[in-house]
């Protein structure tokens, strides 16, 4: 496919992954969670465990289209990293942002103002290397106080869905500059060979024998031993967005990329070889876990390839069907989500905890809505909290659809 960057099928992929990641990010009630869009309690997997994996493989390919002829612009590169990273670790301060005693409607209007202009210094259009500039400042200055001792910042978790997207991109970025499609396939094998290694061989310091149970295996010791305090909250000692996980995350971009180049160099013609090694790459991830559990909390090897496996066979039938056989009806609105995934993914963290300061009968405005507008009309709460959630990505659409309108597309 030569002469345009462009393919439909990999906007339609990336939309249908960010309505997924909106459903299950926001819930209509967190206590009732439907099935389906729960993740696995640990080892392995639902469909809800397919969405992020899937987001970093078509970072991969993006990284392709974006970049065909492998021009290499290293300040781009870092900018749009750290920019990333920043508004990931800027969803984590939001919460940790007070002013004296302040409380209500004047502690929100000050979080608002800073995520204004927080989300207009890493979007805004302005040279790039003030772009940069701004970026690796603003990282000094919030890497500074989250380890500056001050209370209100000792517990800023510093790991998170856009960090790890934001480094995936990086080493995504600098290998597929300075890698051919060869060695692009040895790393990827070799990180999976090494991170099972380390997982399965290695013993944990303080604990004893490798293993790969909750909070005592190696990706948790050194996430504790490298951020204690700055961890996911639920846990406080591991992270599901880790140090040593996001190595295998790294394989999950990889592979992305080269698909990318498949698709880019051959079109149609590659079609059938990645629906053959998606399936393939699916049934040694199965395979696999007996000895390696499929474990997304871990990302271990086997989950690598149970996801890039599916992901493979949904690009190939999706490519398939519009660029082979030009089905464009019903897919503008997957288009609109994934024409502004970061914009959907940080005003969905944002909306969230800012409608939550407000409190109707001691419960946050969200919940209240849940229960007086959803909870209602259902008795299964399951199924009421799936409404929720659908009422949520409804209104996202709505806003998507105006901004499509004013032509309003945001880019980090």
């Amino acid at each position: 496919m030569k002469g345009n960057t462009r393919i439909l099928s990999v906007d339609v992929f990336r939309g249908l992954t960010v309505m997924m990641m909106t459903l299950v990010n926001n819930p209509g009630d967190w206590g009732h969670i439907y099935a389906p869009l729960e993740h696995a309690a640990w080892h392995g997997w639902t469909p809800t465990d397919l969405v992020f994996p899937f987001f970093l493989f078509i970072v991969g390919v993006s990284v392709v289209l974006a970049n065909p002829t492998k021009d290499c612009n290293s300040m781009k590169i870092a900018t749009r990293t750290m920019r990333i990273f920043l508004l990931g670790l800027s969803l984590s301060f939001f919460s940790k942002i007070h002013v004296g005693d302040w409380e209500g409607a004047p502690l929100l209007a000050i979080r608002l103002v800073y995520t204004a202009l927080i989300f207009a210094l890493l979007v805004g259009n302005y040279p790039l290397k003030k772009q940069f500039y701004v970026a690796l400042g603003l990282l000094i200055f919030s890497l500074f106080l989250c380890f500056s001792g001050m209370e209100a910042f000792a517990t800023v978790r510093i790991p998170g869905v856009l960090q790890r997207i934001a480094l995936v991109y990086a080493g995504t970025s600098f290998l597929y500059l300075s890698c051919s499609s060869r060695v692009l396939w040895g790393i990827f094998g070799l990180i999976l060979l090494a991170y099972w290694g380390l997982m399965a061989l290695v013993p944990v310091p303080g604990v004893g024998p490798a293993n790969v149970e909750v909070g005592t295996n190696l990706a948790a010791w050194l996430d504790n031993y490298l951020l204690p305090g700055h961890l996911w909250i639920t846990s406080k000692t591991w992270d599901p967005e880790g140090v040593l996980s996001t190595l295998p995350a790294l394989g999950t971009g990889i592979l992305g990329v080269l698909v990318g180049q498949m698709l880019w160099s051959g079109g149609a013609k590659e079609l059938k070889k990645v629906a053959i090694l998606g399936g393939l790459f699916l049934i040694i991830g199965i395979v696999w876990s007996p000895v390696f559990p499929i474990n997304k909390s871990l990302w271990t090897s086997s989950y690598v390839l149970l996801a890039g496996g599916f992901a493979m066979l949904f690009l190939a039938g999706f490519y398939y069907w519009i660029e082979v056989r030009d089905g464009r009806k019903g897919i503008k609105l997957f288009q609109l989500f994934g024409a502004n995934p970061m914009l959907v993914f940080f005003f969905s963290g944002i909306i969230p905890r800012a409608l939550n300061m407000i409190k109707i009968e001691d419960k946050g405005l969200i919940a209240w809505l849940n229960v007086q507008g959803i909870q209602v009309f259902f008795k299964d709460p399951y199924l009421a909290s799936l409404a929720g959630a659908l009422v949520y990505l409804f209104i996202w659409g709505i806003i998507l659809v105006l901004f499509d309108r004013k032509k309003l597309i945001f880019k980090v």
